[in-house]
């Protein structure tokens, strides 16, 4: 039997703490930004007939993902998981460190302003989120870590050998789902996606890896949510679909429109 013990604080200096939790979206964000560099002075060296988005602008980029990220998964998690809450406390929204961030807020956030940024700077929106697609693994891989260490969104009831009690689960073995999230939703995706970018050469097909990450996310997320504890004032949608799997199956759709209206653009 394992017991959660992690402190999300990781450091404390009593008028000031930075936690884990903080810290991921911190390097997530700083990795993501340099891997994104090094893919795009690949497309430079390599020379490919394609007009790729420069260095200066993925740079510029940066500012207006951080706000997306943080604005929409921000709010995302307010009006989608917490409202009631929220609507009652007002000012805890401001309080991102303590957590509860959704994905797919952040995700519209990301694409509100990668549309801003790209009609603004005249660059294809797809060559954008394609890069951004290839980056975007590593922060949902530290994301979920922090999830872990807070010892928020566990799973169900295990008795798997590698089952957890968490402080706020009660005195009973569950399944480390963020943990199954930050393996499958982070690590495997990226090495899915950076592959099929990089190497097999999708990444110049603008599009086809933005909806190829949506619909791979999707299905691992919504396969995920079978182990994940729902939020007790949510509970289940038609006594079966977590919020998550629901929003999940919105990005799946969404995924899968994107590679047919690329594949049909190819064909006309």
């Amino acid at each position: 039997m394992i017991i959660h013990n992690f402190d999300p604080v990781l450091i404390d200096f009593g008028f000031f703490q930075v936690r884990w939790y903080s810290l991921a979206y911190i390097v997530g964000i700083t990795i993501g930004w340099l891997y994104a560099i090094k893919i795009i002075k690949s497309i430079t060296i390599n020379k490919y007939n394609f007009k790729s988005v420069q260095i200066n602008q993925f740079d510029d980029l940066i500012i207006y993902l951080v706000f997306g990220i943080v604005v929409g998964g921000r709010l995302g998690y307010v009006f989608f998981y917490n409202f009631a809450y929220y609507s009652e406390n007002i000012f805890n929204i401001f309080k991102i460190w303590q957590g509860g961030m959704s994905f797919h807020g952040g995700l519209l956030g990301v694409i509100i302003s990668t549309i801003i940024f790209s009609t603004k700077k005249k660059i294809s929106f797809f060559k954008l989120t394609d890069i951004i697609s290839c980056i975007a693994p590593i922060g949902i891989f530290l994301g979920r870590v922090a999830n872990f260490i807070n010892g928020e969104l566990y799973g169900k009831i295990s008795t798997m050998p590698w089952a957890i009690i968490f402080p706020n689960g009660g005195l009973v073995p569950r399944h480390p789902s963020q943990i199954y999230e930050a393996i499958l939703e982070g690590f495997f995706i990226f090495v899915i996606i950076n592959y099929l970018a990089l190497k097999k050469k999708l990444l110049f097909k603008p599009g086809f890896i933005t909806g190829f990450f949506l619909v791979l996310y999707s299905v691992l997320r919504m396969f995920v949510e079978n182990f994940r504890e729902p939020d007790m004032h949510l509970g289940y949608f038609f006594n079966y679909f977590s919020l998550g799997s629901l929003l999940s199956v919105i990005t799946l759709i969404s995924g899968l429109i994107i590679i047919l209206y690329i594949k049909n653009e190819q064909n006309n």
